[in-house]
């Protein structure tokens, strides 16, 4: 080491050794400091479990670098993070495993080799991941996205049909048994389950299906109230309640297109109406304004001539990007969202769309105060299905915190679910799904 020094150190030394190595200790850690990567911190990380599936978001300040591999023998994924903060990721990922996860056994964080940190996933099944950057939106920073998705993704329909038997027996006249059964040999014969296929009298023999759509989840929180009520809670357990009372009513069943605290794209909510062969389709939310006064239930139906009001267009607009908030993958294919009204000739749906949000609108009317007395349009991406008709219900308005309080009362919450559904029953009575596939061809 010393044969390195620069001659003047050296002869500085031989005077003054104690003050020279003062100077050498600087040296060499300026020189280490120098040659050190820069390390980039993780703010946060998120893991959201789900049926669907399980994502885990890394957010950071800057993008990070990162390289995926999936391991056999036993299952597991293998994340390595180059350039970051040990401590910081080894923190995030603390206390973030739950036993109920579907796919995630276990994890463990270390340091692979100098400069990069290894993020070892342990898996309980056969998965597809699927890993992607999102740039920075709203609050969050640069976000890295690993979705882990099963083989075999889970079925809707089975979702759909677990009802108690004995009203599966009245309403279909054949047993719990005998469906499924019936369901399991279709996807086997097809290879995956078959989607709306409408046979003569099939309406008729069949329950009601109504899809629930429980507005945001997961990394997209929807609207937040002045008390820390977020939107994606409220709609979640009004959804709930919904679904519980249509499974009493004969003849009706539900299907809960989010049922739990995770993320949906837009297109995912859509697929599993059509997947089901919905009868009705009821996206739930909670408005929000600048203006903390602002109060009232409201019901909106698909435009093709654009928005009925400028308030309209830009909740569709919010509404929309949640797609960008949640954390899409792009790289998934978007055919429904990227078709015009054009191509997907909803005018039928969106008529039988007003009739239902009439209905579902005279009914909140007496139950809570209405912000505006008719049904809005505007291009909400989440009504697109084709075919179904389709409602956007705000229940309130959670930026007013006199209805932030209501949001989260159990008796109010009631109200809503039962209005929403005799608005249901109501448009069903005057529109029975046995006429909806030659309403719906009249405009072909």
């Amino acid at each position: 080491m010393s044969s390195a020094m620069p001659k003047r150190l050296t002869a500085r030394a031989e005077a003054h050794p104690k003050r020279a190595w003062v100077a050498l200790s600087v040296l060499v850690l300026s020189q280490s400091l120098l040659a050190a990567p820069p390390t980039e911190r993780v703010r946060a990380v998120r893991v959201w479990p789900a049926p669907e599936y399980t994502r885990v978001t890394l957010e950071s300040g800057d993008a990070l670098r990162y390289h995926l591999i999936s391991v056999k023998n036993p299952d597991r994924l293998v994340l390595d993070l180059e350039g970051v903060d040990f401590s910081s990721v080894r923190q995030g990922f603390a206390d973030k495993m739950s036993a109920s996860d579907p796919y995630i056994g276990n994890l463990r964080v270390g340091r692979f080799k100098p400069g990069v940190v290894r993020v070892v996933l342990d898996l309980k099944t056969e998965v597809k991941p699927q890993i992607f950057t999102l740039a920075p939106i709203g609050e969050y920073g640069h976000r890295l996205v690993l979705d882990i998705y099963p083989t075999q993704p889970p079925d809707p329909i089975l979702a759909l049909l677990q009802k108690p038997q004995l009203k599966m027996e009245q309403s279909l006249g054949k047993s719990l048994d005998e469906e499924l059964g019936e369901h399991q040999r279709e996807t086997e014969q097809y290879g995956k389950p078959p989607r709306s296929r409408k046979e003569p009298g099939d309406a008729a023999n069949r329950p009601v299906t109504i899809a629930i759509d429980a507005g945001h989840g997961g990394e997209d929180p929807g609207a937040k109230g002045r008390r820390g009520t977020y939107e994606k809670t409220v709609t979640m357990t009004i959804a709930r309640k919904l679904k519980a009372l249509i499974d009493t009513e004969p003849n009706m069943r539900a299907l809960l297109i989010r049922d739990g605290d995770y993320f949906l794209d837009l297109k995912a909510r859509v697929e599993k109406a059509q997947v089901v062969n919905a009868n009705v389709f009821v996206s739930i939310h909670a408005d929000s304004f600048v203006k903390p006064d602002a109060r009232g239930s409201s019901v909106f139906a698909l435009s093709e001539r654009g928005a009925t009001s400028t308030a309209a267009q830009e909740l569709a607009k919010r509404e929309n990007q949640a797609d960008l908030i949640g954390g899409a993958n792009r790289r998934r294919k978007d055919p429904y969202l990227l078709m015009t009204l054009t191509d997907l000739k909803l005018t039928a749906q969106i008529n039988d769309s007003l009739k239902l949000g009439r209905a579902v609108l005279g009914e909140l009317g007496d139950v809570t105060s209405l912000h505006r007395g008719r049904v809005e349009q505007a291009g909400f991406a989440v009504l697109k299905a084709p075919q179904i008709p389709s409602v956007l219900v705000e229940t309130a308005f959670i930026s007013n915190p006199e209805e932030e309080k209501r949001l989260t009362d159990e008796a109010y919450q009631e109200k809503i679910a039962r209005a929403i559904l005799r608005g249901v029953k109501s448009y069903i009575a005057k529109n029975p799904p046995l006429l909806a596939p030659a309403t719906l061809a009249a405009a072909r």
